[in-house]
């Protein structure tokens, strides 16, 4: 057969074209392979920072100043927790013992209000400078506690690049396979989108304690039994009512008031409250530290959520038909005709109950917490605005405030971070518990310190034996004197995890940890924590073997308030 030149030009150009499709094909493979191999490359750092909370930041900061390299793995993309996310009415207590960086950040906030530009929507003089105790401003020692959630977040993303900080936004621990132990040190992290981060040493500084969990710390969540520790005020509080936060007049917890067999009202659990003073598995309600405006040209009508139901609050209906009228008393001012507002009240913003499985919930399950604490929220607020069974004054006066343009902008005015107020607490080296918070016993080896009345909100909203309801959980026991930290309480026990430090999950009963819980301090014990872990690195020891006397005097070089 006789083969014409035309043919063997087209069998030659075929040849040619299944050729570069194969090597196309292997050059994208290749492609695919090579990238992937980069992409797991780990990131290696001396401290390894999981969280995206004021302490992590501080802590960061600290690392970086001592020498350290250091990586934040943030699981949020805005940072500051709720330092910068509403709660901007800073729960100080004694300002005098806080110190070191946590005091650079008020003076920071000091010196940003100084300037003119600062004030858009209200003049300076007209703040009224109130704070919680004391003045907001305190121009002799040039620190300002309240403020607004923009400023106190550039702050941090100030604090972030003044120190060429390397941080991974949106970078969520894998809590079941994602920490990598040597013996009882871990090596590594890695987060759900792959990445891994090598450390030497790593600081849980989460509100949940995720990675202390996931490296196998002991820790505790719920109340603890007076007993445990031999405490007075843990542990389940029915019949104590210590703040303005429970039911003043009887109020039938029944759909038909009287009638039990018509069925509970919303929010009410039919469980039983317990006893005084036994332990338990609740925790204290979370809610948004929402930031409101009363100015027209700034505000945001309270939005209709998805989902509203306004049988949800028949229970508020009640307690404003008793004459009940402190819808505002919480409505704390901060600068520019904004709030820092937080729960006050029987019935209120915290949405009591309905967060019992968060602590150790999958990361799923926990956003369906959040949303479900958001549309109850959120409909509260237009619920309270809105509705024709709400009291007239009421109404009207909830009609002024609403969302601000200029915060959460990429939000529509509401916060991104709730209010975990309590989730896991380590069991760690040392327990602070209210003997060492109230001053009847010497805290050894101090790291910082305390001095927030002893605050818990509710727990559970159940029925008395009279068929009315009542809330139980919320306490505030007044700590007469500062109080010192212990080391021990942001270590964990030895031969559990020699690398890791827990500045924010620290050790601690629950009503001990209702005044460590406030942000100032857990910005100290970030910098403490951060000052101990360069320190073990450097003498490679566990950090628990740390010299106290050595980390003392490092605290007390930056300006740590120890005593």
């Amino acid at each position: 057969m006789i083969v014409k030149p035309s043919e063997y030009r087209r069998l030659f150009f075929i040849f040619i074209d299944h050729m570069l499709t194969s090597m196309k094909k292997w050059l994208s493979l290749l492609l695919v392979f090579s990238t992937r191999a980069f992409a797991q490359q780990p990131e290696t750092a001396d401290v390894i920072i999981y969280g995206g909370t004021s302490a992590a930041v501080i802590a960061a900061v600290q690392a970086h100043r001592m020498g350290a390299t250091v990586i934040v793995v943030s699981p949020d993309v805005h940072l500051g927790g709720l330092s910068s996310e509403g709660l901007g009415f800073t729960d100080t207590g004694n300002k005098s013992v806080i110190g070191g960086l946590s005091r650079d950040f008020y003076h920071r906030v000091y010196l940003h209000y100084q300037q003119a530009n600062a004030w858009p929507w209200q003049a300076k003089e007209d703040y009224g400078n109130k704070g919680q105790g004391t003045p907001a401003m305190d121009g002799a020692e040039r620190t300002m506690w309240i403020f607004e959630p923009h400023v106190a977040e550039q702050i941090f993303e100030d604090f972030v690049r003044e120190n060429n900080i390397k941080v991974y936004r949106n970078e969520w621990l894998n809590r079941e396979k994602g920490v990598r132990k040597t013996d009882d040190r871990i090596a590594s992290i890695t987060t759900l989108s792959g990445k891994r981060f090598n450390g030497k040493m790593f600081i849980d500084a989460t509100y949940e304690g995720d990675l202390m969990a996931a490296a196998g710390v002991p820790y505790h969540v719920g109340r603890e039994a007076n007993s445990v520790y031999g405490e007075e005020w843990n542990g389940i509080q029915v019949g104590i009512l210590h703040h303005d936060h429970y039911f003043k007049k009887p109020i039938s917890a029944y759909r038909i008031p009287g009638d039990a067999g018509s069925g509970l009202l919303p929010l009410i659990s039919a469980a039983d409250p317990g006893k005084r003073g036994e332990g338990d598995k609740r925790i204290q309600a979370y809610c948004f530290r929402m930031c409101l405006t009363n100015l027209p040209q700034n505000r945001i009508p309270f939005p209709k959520p998805k989902g509203y139901d306004a049988a949800q609050y028949e229970l508020l209906l009640r307690v404003f038909n008793t004459g009940w009228r402190e819808t505002f008393n919480k409505f704390d001012p901060i600068p520019n005709r904004k709030t820092d507002t937080n729960n006050h009240g029987p019935f209120s913003t915290d949405y009591i109950g309905m967060n019992y499985d968060y602590p150790e919930a999958s990361y799923v399950r926990r956003k369906e917490i959040i949303q479900a604490h958001e549309r109850y929220q959120k409909g509260l607020m237009y619920f309270i605005a809105n509705d024709p069974r709400v009291p007239q004054d009421v109404r009207e006066q909830m009609k002024e405030w609403g969302l601000p343009k200029d915060e959460f902008r990429d939000n529509g005015g509401w916060p991104h971070q709730l209010y975990v107020r309590e989730a896991r607490r380590m069991t760690g080296m040392y327990v602070m518990t209210e003997h060492e918070t109230l001053g009847k016993r010497t805290v050894p080896q101090s790291i910082g310190m305390g001095s927030y009345t002893l605050d818990a909100h509710n727990a559970q909203r159940y029925i008395q034996p009279d068929g009315t309801v009542q809330n139980e959980g919320d306490i505030g026991v007044h700590a007469k004197n500062p109080y010192r930290i212990a080391y021990g309480s942001i270590v964990p026990k030895k031969g559990t995890c020699a690398n890791l430090l827990v500045p924010v999950c620290p050790s601690s009963s629950h009503i001990a940890f209702g005044s460590i819980r406030m942000e100032p301090v857990f910005m100290i014990l970030g910098q403490s924590a951060a000052t101990a872990a360069v320190l073990a690195l450097r003498g490679e020891v566990a950090v628990q073997d740390l010299d106290y006397e050595q980390l003392r005097t490092q605290l007390l070089k930056d300006k740590q308030r120890l005593e």
